[in-house]
């Protein structure tokens, strides 16, 4: 069954750029043969992370994300069943975030505002809101 998981975090101090960098190959290493797919958005303080791929493969990978020491405080906020992926090309999109200079690609409404608010608290458990907030921060 195909699914997306996504997740917040807190960001520790001792995870630095350099860290950051060896997660974003990691992912691009391991993704490829689980077919796994999905973006990370990260500041100094947090993650945001969606990924694709098989059930049982989401929920493999998330048993081991929440034990990297880069991190803590991770809560799952949305997991369901899709049916087609919308990152499919992308083993590990990410961007860098600050809170005081958000980019949306598109405009984004007071709606949006508030499920990215949900998102960064760790709140928003609504997929289909999760899936359109974060396809704003990389679709041209």
């Amino acid at each position: 069954m195909l699914a997306h998981l996504a997740y917040v975090s807190v960001r520790k101090n001792s995870c630095t750029e350099p860290e950051i960098e060896k997660i974003l190959a990691s992912c691009k290493k391991n993704n490829p043969p689980l077919n796994i797919t999905g973006v990370l958005l990260y500041s100094e303080n947090q993650f945001i992370q969606y990924v694709e791929g098989e059930a049982i493969e989401l929920m493999s990978l998330y048993d081991k994300i929440k034990k990297d020491q880069r991190h803590e405080k991770t809560v799952m906020i949305s997991y369901s069943p899709i049916t087609d992926r919308i990152f499919p090309s992308w083993h590990m999109g990410n961007r860098k975030i600050t809170s005081e200079d958000i980019d949306f690609v598109t405009d984004i409404t007071a709606d949006d505002k508030d499920v990215f608010t949900k998102i960064i608290n760790g709140k928003e458990a609504d997929g289909a809101k999760v899936q359109n907030l974060l396809v704003k921060f990389f679709k041209k």
